[in-house]
């Protein structure tokens, strides 16, 4: 649920206040990132860490404004040693707000200093 009082919509914008696309394209990828676990059969907890690392095709068809339910939905489309690929999709009352196809890494807390690709 996006509410009015979100701290974003001071500055984005002022005189017609929406939800900044980055922060639906996270909110995409963070559950792409529970289908991972849930796939798994895992839990996520402290020794696990789940990198963003690519997204392609992004579209933006509707704008998400205060009082909106935005809702996710995440698909596996591929998986490789370490790496997930999803198609993603937000949608409010229906209609597509934002689409794209996304990519994570799974790694454990221990090797999280190192970078998604190695």
């Amino acid at each position: 649920n996006v509410t009015a009082n979100e701290e974003f919509f001071n500055g984005h914008f002022p005189h017609k206040p929406v939800m900044p696309g980055v922060l639906m394209i996270e909110a995409m990828a963070q559950t792409a990132a529970l289908l991972s676990f849930l796939t798994m059969g895992q839990k996520p907890d402290e020794n696990s860490v789940v990198y963003f690392v690519g997204i392609d095709g992004a579209r933006f068809k509707r704008a998400v404004e205060p009082g909106d339910q935005l809702k996710m939905q995440a698909e596996t489309l591929r998986t490789a040693p370490g790496i997930w690929k999803y198609k993603a999709q937000a949608t409010v009352d229906g209609q597509v707000a934002v689409e794209a196809e996304l990519m994570c890494t799974m790694r454990s807390a221990s090797d999280a200093s190192q970078p998604a690709g190695q």
